[in-house]
């Protein structure tokens, strides 16, 4: 499969004979330049212009934005709804966890997450082979956060997301900060991630993706 990056949450992956899968489409009017997408599934974790612009997706789109189990050409899509618990910090909020499975191979996007789930909920996510993280902060994981929920999770392969880039857009953090936390050295970024079910390494990497235009 190919897993694409345009910015902030919103990606594209696609799997030949399968159906393809945009997250979260932003607005504009979050500071990125506008971007032209095309895609049968398009899944929104969190109801706001960061996340939610579904109009830019052209095509016969199918569009998903609530917890639930679905299945849409070939595509497997788990929605988990998580809410953070009575005590968490006051800025956490409910968030839309989905996991797709193509083919068995296994994409959890994290959506707007911005709290360290309990082991039970990072249960229900399954089996996790690449995971799509938020890491800049900005009301979603700071980077500390983020490398404790990967060490929850377990994935082969995480793609951090909502950071800042050299683009214009929304005060985050950059990508530097958690590569620190995750003991791992500054990586060029690649423009897509191509990868299958027995190309995954045992061991946990990162992969930095350059956003699309």
């Amino acid at each position: 499969m190919e897993i694409t990056w345009y910015g902030l949450s919103c990606f594209r992956l696609t799997e030949r004979g399968l159906a393809s899968v945009v997250t979260d489409p932003y607005d504009p009017s979050v500071g990125l330049p506008a971007v032209k997408l095309r895609g049968d599934i398009v899944t929104v974790c969190d109801n706001k212009p960061s996340h939610n612009h579904v109009k830019v997706v052209k095509g016969k789109r199918r569009v998903i934005q609530q917890p639930g189990e679905f299945e849409i050409g070939g595509v497997f899509i788990i929605g988990i709804l998580m809410t953070p618990k009575d005590g968490k910090k006051k800025k956490a909020q409910a968030n839309l966890i989905y996991v797709f499975d193509f083919n068995r191979l296994t994409v959890a996007h994290l959506g707007n997450i911005s709290y360290v789930p309990s082991q039970a909920e990072i249960e229900n996510l399954g089996a996790v082979d690449i995971a799509l993280v938020p890491v800049g902060g900005g009301g979603a994981l700071s980077p500390s956060q983020a490398a404790e929920v990967i060490s929850l999770i377990e994935p082969s392969i995480v793609v951090p997301m909502h950071y800042k880039t050299a683009k214009e857009g929304p005060k985050l953090g950059t990508v530097a900060r958690f590569l620190s936390e995750m003991g791992t050295a500054k990586l060029d970024p690649l423009p897509s991630l191509k990868i299958r079910k027995g190309g995954l390494s045992s061991e946990t990497q990162v992969v930095v993706l350059e956003p699309a235009s």
